[in-house]
């Protein structure tokens, strides 16, 4: 019952531009949806959103299948560790009994060895509502295998909008990746280090007092103008993160990258809502310039950013090719302050890898 395309240039284009948000209970499961854009003209605001979610519900046409695009998000799904989720099989009125079979054998096809194998395909039609109360059912129950995330953990709320409104002043949005924020808390806007104040908070139009990890949460902040925030910065717990430029991660390459992924190579990398630039570093006994992490293959390397990020360990990133972009490989932070590393330290450096994955 929510049209999440917002913009007027996604109404008069009739396809999804940007993030797009809605919400729905359903029994005793809140879901806070994040629509994202299927053209692979806006892969990169897709990232923005894929990053925060738990679940993820697959998205294929009937009377297309499996689209180019489909695979791309699909194994960006995968590559951020997504546990779980199911597929909605739409536009069924649309098709005879044969291109539906034809379609959910190209989803089964898609899906085999994943950790979407064996989950619900859902026939649905939006227009007649066939199959959208089992799809509520299958969401329900894919949500409650979902184990709680890290309340424990330092406030983390990567920004996906800011705007201004009217009586209240600058306001950000976001998923909520850990910890809990509350309201008259001193917080900061990293990675510039930015003091703010947390005036109020919402989730989902409804103001509160503290939020809980996973949630979307509407921050209304004070100290800082809305035209000085960007995607991609962070609302922090005071005092408790640093910047960096550099930070040591294990690599998984696409089996689908076009060619392997080389020290010196100039890459995106999303990680949390932020796109930024990187050089690669690979760690092996050489840190050549022909080092190199092969397709379908994982490795070692430092990310050597162009500009400033935040990131802790365990966190999970996606990289993709600087031209043309596409999806090539993704990984997991190691050490999100690190230090250049040199060829004679090269057994030290590995032992402490390895040592900080086996913690991951």
């Amino acid at each position: 019952g929510v049209d999440a395309d917002r913009l007027p240039d996604e109404k008069r284009r009739g396809i999804t531009i940007d993030l797009g948000f809605a919400e729905m209970t359903f029994g005793d499961v809140h879901f806070g949806f994040v629509d994202v854009p299927g053209h692979e003209r806006f892969v990169r605001n897709m990232l923005a959103g894929a990053s925060g979610i738990d679940v993820v519900l697959l998205v294929v046409a009937a009377d297309e299948g499996v689209m180019p695009q489909t695979r791309e998000h699909f194994e960006i799904c995968r590559l951020l560790k997504i546990k779980t989720g199911l597929v909605a099989l739409t536009k069924v009125d649309l098709v005879d009994l044969e291109t539906l079979e034809l379609a959910r054998a190209d989803v089964h096809d898609l899906v085999s060895g994943s950790f979407l194998e064996g989950k619900p395909v859902v026939p649905v039609s939006a227009r007649t509502d066939l199959g959208l109360e089992r799809l509520r059912i299958e969401l329900a129950a894919a949500a409650k295998e979902q184990r709680e995330r890290n309340w424990t953990q330092v406030a983390r709320l990567p920004v996906d909008r800011s705007f201004t409104l009217k009586g209240h002043g600058t306001v950000v949005t976001g998923t909520l990746a850990s910890g809990s924020l509350t309201k008259d808390t001193s917080v900061e806007l990293m990675p510039d280090g930015i003091p703010v104040r947390v005036r109020g908070l919402q989730t989902h139009g409804r103001s509160t007092d503290a939020t809980q990890p996973g949630q979307r949460v509407a921050v209304n902040l004070a100290g800082i103008d809305h035209a000085d925030i960007s995607r991609g910065m962070e609302v922090v717990e005071a005092g408790r993160l640093r910047q960096t430029q550099a930070i040591d991660v294990e690599i998984e390459m696409l089996r689908s990258s076009p060619k392997p992924l080389r020290s010196r190579q100039r890459v995106r990398v999303h990680i949390g809502t932020a796109e930024v630039l990187a050089r690669i570093q690979v760690i092996d006994q050489s840190f050549s310039a022909s080092a190199e992490i092969l397709q379908g293959s994982t490795g070692y390397a430092q990310l050597r950013l162009e500009t400033p990020i935040v990131a802790v360990p365990e966190e999970r990133f996606v990289i993709r090719s600087y031209s043309p972009a596409m999806t090539i490989g993704g990984g997991v932070v190691i050490e999100p302050l690190a230090k250049r590393h040199r060829i004679k330290d090269f057994g030290i450096v590995m032992h402490e890898l390895e040592i900080g994955r086996a913690h991951v």
